[in-house]
């Protein structure tokens, strides 16, 4: 039996085909227009790589389906010079965070910390019951926050000119 080695291995016999030799004449069978058919945009030269989503001149879908644009659609999210963004508070949280007669302001909240810095306005929204009397100044707060609040005999005062 022969040493095996680099120098004498090759593929298993029926294994690898040869090239197909393409333009080479008609008796070929891929001569003449080699294998890429009569006319159209792929029987060109360097022209079949169409782009991603590219439909043949249709109106493509991307282009077909509906766009959600601008600040005004209700559906849509807003731009830059549009949108606000808050910092979110819980009167249930701050039923648990604050003693009855407490003062809650941005720096008591970020004392207590509900937030990490006072940069974002803060709203109160009214998830969860509180059960005693808070004084709270924040920048905005929902109708039921500040019913919840007041019913508890709280007051709310609102900081600057931002809207609620």
């Amino acid at each position: 039996m022969p040493e095996i080695g680099l120098h004498n291995l090759s593929p298993a016999p029926g294994s690898r085909r040869p090239r197909k030799r393409i333009g080479r004449g008609i008796s070929s069978g891929q001569g003449k227009t080699s294998g890429r058919g009569q006319k159209g945009q792929k029987s060109r030269s360097g022209s079949h790589m169409m782009r991603a989503g590219f439909e043949g001149g249709q109106n493509p879908l991307y282009m077909r389906t509906g766009k959600l644009r601008g600040p005004f659609m209700k559906k849509s999210m807003p731009f830059e010079p549009f949108r606000t963004s808050n910092e979110i508070v819980n009167v249930a949280t701050l039923g648990e965070r604050f003693e009855a007669g407490a003062e809650v302001t941005p720096a008591t909240l970020v004392a207590a910390g509900l937030l990490k810095n006072t940069k974002e306005p803060i709203k109160v929204l009214g998830r969860g019951e509180i059960g005693h009397a808070l004084t709270v100044s924040v920048h905005a707060v929902s109708a039921s926050a500040r019913a919840k609040i007041e019913a508890a005999g709280g007051t709310v005062t609102l900081l600057g000119d931002t809207d609620g």
